[in-house]
């Protein structure tokens, strides 16, 4: 059995990069994540809607606990432009030295 990470990192895209930038000043001012990396703009060929698109995108990578990464994937929905089901993943961080994974958490606790 495998113990759950206590560390995530969660992207998605935007079409402009104000909007990546919103998603990650939001995320962390709100401390949800612990810090994020806005990235691009990269090309994308995808389909939306059966339907071939291309255009760029701007990555938002956030770093977060394990303890709120529901709660961050759930506010970045609100965030995100796309109403029709933005790409919003998660992959655990399976290694990190101790003090970063402290900070991480340290960061996202919240004082509800």
């Amino acid at each position: 059995m495998t113990e759950e990470a206590r560390v995530w990192s969660v992207t998605t895209t935007t079409p402009t990069e104000t909007d990546a930038q919103v998603i990650a000043r939001t995320a962390v001012a709100e401390r949800l994540a612990a810090g994020a990396e806005v990235t691009g703009p990269a090309w994308s060929v995808f389909w939306h809607l059966d339907q071939l698109g291309e255009g760029p995108e701007w990555r938002v990578t956030l770093k977060t606990s394990a303890a709120v990464r529901d709660k961050l994937a759930a506010r970045m929905l609100e965030l995100h432009p796309w109403a029709s089901g933005p790409e919003i993943t998660a992959t655990p961080v399976e290694w990190a030295i101790d003090s970063y994974v402290m900070w991480v958490e340290k960061t996202t606790t919240t004082t509800e």
